[in-house]
């Protein structure tokens, strides 16, 4: 395999659908983790690797505490794209504790660790890259990612970010050029949407963990309980 060096330098100059596909130039498919949240942003992705890999598996994280809206998106999308769709959840007992501590409100990186982070941690390790849908003008922190990253101290999964560097322009435009549907919050003004409990209505990210020094769930972090 290339150096991480040689890999984003020729990523850098393919559109999103060639960098998926040059992925599996270096991958099998069963290598491939990719992961969904059915987001605002989500469809795009999501659309590729339905055009690009039609089987390939495709990684939902039930948190138990989705919008409903987000749950019929996750359908509607899933029958759309023909998608091969499998949920990955937290024990009922994690999810039962959270939700009677109300983690989100007191610890909320406990809540998103126990929820999210360590139920996928069990499928990073059966894979060997981890493809998702970051967009590095999402947040700071995205910005300084690349399209590959290599595996960190902690764990052995490359990270692939195809869509990195794409603009919520270019998103607006390839959603509408293949007529995805948006996200039924979208419509109603929310600019982001992730768990019920700790999704405001408002633009852009400002509405997710209202109140709290907060702007990542963990996944795409090192890990923080």
């Amino acid at each position: 395999m290339p150096s991480f060096k040689l890999l984003n330098s020729g990523a850098g100059g393919l559109d999103f659908a060639e960098r998926i596909r040059a992925l599996y130039d270096h991958f099998e498919q069963d290598e491939v983790l990719v992961t969904t949240s059915f987001g605002n942003n989500s469809a795009v992705l999501l659309h590729l690797v339905s055009q690009v890999q039609p089987t390939q598996k495709v990684h939902f994280i039930n948190t138990g505490f989705h919008f409903p809206e987000t749950l019929a998106y996750k359908e509607r999308l899933t029958r759309l794209l023909n998608l091969n769709l499998a949920e990955i959840s937290p024990s009922a007992q994690i999810n039962d504790l959270s939700l009677r501590r109300r983690f989100w409100e007191t610890r909320p990186n406990t809540c998103c660790y126990l929820n999210k982070v360590l139920p996928l941690e069990r499928f990073k390790e059966h894979h060997k890259v981890w493809m998702s849908g970051l967009m590095g003008c999402q947040t700071t922190h995205r910005q300084a990612l690349q399209i590959f990253e290599p595996p960190s101290i902690s764990e052995k999964i490359i990270r692939f970010h195809p869509l990195i560097d794409m603009t919520e322009e270019q998103s607006r435009q390839f959603r509408c050029l293949h007529r995805l549907p948006p996200h039924p919050l979208e419509e109603r003004g929310y600019g982001s949407v992730g768990c019920q409990p700790c999704t405001d209505c408002a633009p852009g990210r400002n509405g997710r963990w209202k109140d709290h020094a907060k702007t990542e769930c963990g996944l795409h972090t090192a890990p923080c309980t």
